[in-house]
């Protein structure tokens, strides 16, 4: 079942198209991966689904009811985290927890304890003294805290280190667990790799693809750099090789996840001296593969 309906949004700022024609959905129990480089359009997006910003055209559906005409309705049902996290600096994080919560009309107490000491975070704080991460976990705690049908998450782990990212995708994939709905906004690869049922991407206002990851197999690559002894042949042969770069006899190219271990049998003969593995990152993804695919686009609708 649909919870949250996007036809032909299109939102302008004066001659400027910040947003044109996008299509979205997510379903019921479904984590959804909203990506794209900045100033793609996710934000004004998610502005627009919070009922602070009214579309200029397109309809914008959740629950059923209108995003902008239904907002303070859907706002009992929806918990946003926010990418920058600005609190009110005398308040102490239990305190703006407890006033998140008691906005939505829960009182989840024990939820609540129990996600403070899981994000290691000390409520009795004045918000002023947080740094960015606490900040952020002070609004996580807030959302996981509060009984709500739909999480819109906006970059929510910026400022988080490693072990509290962790916690943040046991918190999401509980919420799904739950039969909660999750729009996660990322520029993190390897966190929508891990959460997302299906994947959107935005560039420039327009979506340009959505699909499961298995679909979208472009998104699961690695970036690998390897040094042998004697040189590698057959190498351009394999399958799931892409963009193979030589400098000074190191190579470095990107590989299909699930070809991974055909591609390390295949050059392990050579004599490994050095090997280097990445995930891919936003930015690897849309000069490569988008931009290419672009420019392709281009020359095909030259020579039509």
């Amino acid at each position: 079942m649909s919870v949250l309906q996007i036809k032909d949004l299109t939102k302008m700022f004066g001659k400027f198209t910040a947003l044109n024609g996008v299509n979205l959905e997510v379903n019921e129990g479904e984590v959804f991966g909203f990506i794209g480089p900045n100033g793609a359009g996710k934000s004004t997006t998610i502005r627009i689904l919070l009922g602070i910003l009214k579309a200029t055209k397109g309809e914008v559906k959740i629950f059923g009811k209108d995003a902008w005409s239904d907002a303070v309705e859907l706002h009992k049902r929806i918990a946003y985290v926010p990418g920058d996290v600005n609190l009110w600096p005398n308040l102490t994080g239990g305190e703006v927890i407890d006033l998140f919560v008691k906005l939505r009309g829960g009182n989840h107490q024990s939820r609540r304890e129990e996600l403070i000491q899981r994000f290691d975070l000390d409520p009795y704080k004045k918000c002023r003294t947080y740094s960015k991460g606490n900040r952020q976990k002070v609004a996580l705690v807030s959302a996981f805290s509060s009984d709500a049908d739909l999480y819109i998450l906006d970059e929510p782990t910026s400022g988080l280190d490693p072990l509290m990212e962790q916690i943040f995708q046991q918190c999401v994939l509980e919420a799904k667990e739950a039969g909660k709905s999750i729009l996660l906004s990322s520029h993190i690869l390897s966190e929508v790799e891990q959460l997302c049922d299906r994947v959107g991407i935005i560039r420039q206002g327009e979506m340009i693809e959505t699909g499961s990851l298995s679909e979208l197999r472009h998104l699961t690559r690695m970036n690998l750099i390897l040094e042998t002894k004697e040189p590698i042949t057959q190498l351009y042969e394999l399958k799931g090789i892409h963009d193979v770069k030589e400098k000074n006899g190191i190579l470095s190219f990107q590989v299909d996840t699930e070809q991974l271990d055909t591609v390390i049998k295949h050059v392990s003969p050579f004599g490994i001296i050095k090997l280097e593995s990445t995930p891919l990152t936003l930015e690897d993804l849309f000069m490569r593969h988008y931009e290419k695919k672009g420019q392709s686009d281009q020359i095909q609708g030259g020579r039509s």
